[in-house]
């Protein structure tokens, strides 16, 4: 640049008009230059560099060099207009204001290029935890966590720019703590819930479609893992909208983990002259006659305890998805009353002794 301001330095006979156009030429070659060099810069990213990135065995890092090249032309390109504008014989205000202008672009070009950058990194890591944990986890988790980088982001940037003006970061720094001290207190029940519901996402302990049953007996479907409440759809057909501060602090049976097989229980009495041992052999034959019960594991039964007027037996059957639990209960409830009348066991109504004596 030195050596082109010696080369069109204005001479004795040049006219304002002349000495304007050379000091033009000299700032529209100054930008010509970084313009080439972002080009430069573009094919680098675009072409050779991408030849070392096919030998990784993800394309996480492809896909982020695609979106990371165009900011990062632009931020060469910014540098040349900075440079192109600084050479011309402007005054000190307006080379001032030119500067902060020109810095401020560039803040935002960077924090773009680190939004580009984590984007791709949640992107991918929703759709390692969808691979892993079935889909619609990445649609719950990683929104949240977008708009949780889009503010830190935000925020970074606008207090690189209010130091570079010579802004008293402090202060504005223990401003935005009070005031966020003031919104926690004031918004205590919400932040809870709403971390909770963070908590929720992230630890799993039931996910969408999973059938649970909470500490009060309740159960249902999870239909909906929000923010700040979770919504299960209960056998009645009705929305239980539940807190998600309430969930954290609360047991809660899922239903549908390890996996979505159920073990259904038939409890049955009959009369203490019946053959135990034939009853048994009966319940386990009458669940094996239902379609829908499992082979492995096999239905068992077991004679559980002495009642006041009949043996309790129990019978005990898995099914393929616990959905269908109560329909398969119903099919083998049904067989087990007439295969029980073809045998001739009974099964007692309950019976009360009385005994009287009359006093003499």
């Amino acid at each position: 640049m030195a050596f082109l301001s010696s080369f069109y330095r204005l001479e004795a006979g040049d006219h304002l008009l002349l000495f304007w156009l050379k000091e033009a030429l000299i700032a529209l070659i100054i930008f010509s230059f970084f313009w080439g060099l972002s080009l430069l810069l573009r094919t680098l990213l675009s072409r050779w560099v991408p030849r070392f990135t096919a030998f990784t065995s993800t394309d996480l890092d492809d896909r982020i060099l695609t979106r990371v090249t165009p900011p990062a032309c632009l931020l060469v390109v910014l540098a040349g207009l900075y440079y192109a504008v600084k050479s011309l014989p402007f005054p000190e205000k307006a080379h001032v204001l030119s500067a902060g202008a020109i810095f401020i672009i560039n803040t935002i070009v960077v924090t773009n290029i680190a939004w580009r950058v984590t984007n791709e990194l949640l992107v991918w890591y929703g759709s390692r935890l969808a691979e892993r944990h079935g889909a619609g986890v990445d649609r719950q988790i990683i929104p949240p966590l977008e708009k949780l980088i889009t503010i830190f982001l935000s925020g970074i940037a606008l207090m690189v720019v209010l130091q570079h003006f010579n802004y008293d970061i402090i202060s504005v720094v223990t401003a935005l703590g009070i005031g966020s001290l003031a919104i926690g207190m004031a918004a205590k029940e919400t932040l809870a819930n709403m971390i909770s519901g963070f908590t929720l996402m992230v630890d799993r302990p039931f996910r969408i479609g999973d059938r649970i049953q909470l500490a009060s007996g309740q159960w249902g479907d999870v239909a909906d893992i929000g923010l700040r409440t979770t919504k299960i759809k209960t056998v009645d057909n009705t929305l239980l909208i539940i807190p998600n501060s309430e969930l954290c602090n609360t047991t809660i049976i899922n239903l549908a983990f390890p996996d979505v097989r159920a073990k259904g229980r038939i409890n049955i009495g009959i009369s203490y002259d019946s053959d135990v041992e034939r009853a048994k052999s009966l319940l386990v034959e009458t669940a094996l006659d239902v379609p829908a019960v499992l082979r492995e594991p096999a239905p068992e039964a077991f004679f559980v305890s002495f009642g006041e007027s009949a043996l309790n037996m129990s019978l005990f059957f898995w099914v393929s998805e616990y959905g269908s639990v109560f329909a398969t209960a119903d099919k083998i409830n049904e067989r087990i009353i007439a295969r029980f009348r073809e045998e001739g066991i009974t099964i007692p109504y309950p019976i009360r002794t009385v005994i009287m004596e009359k006093e003499q």
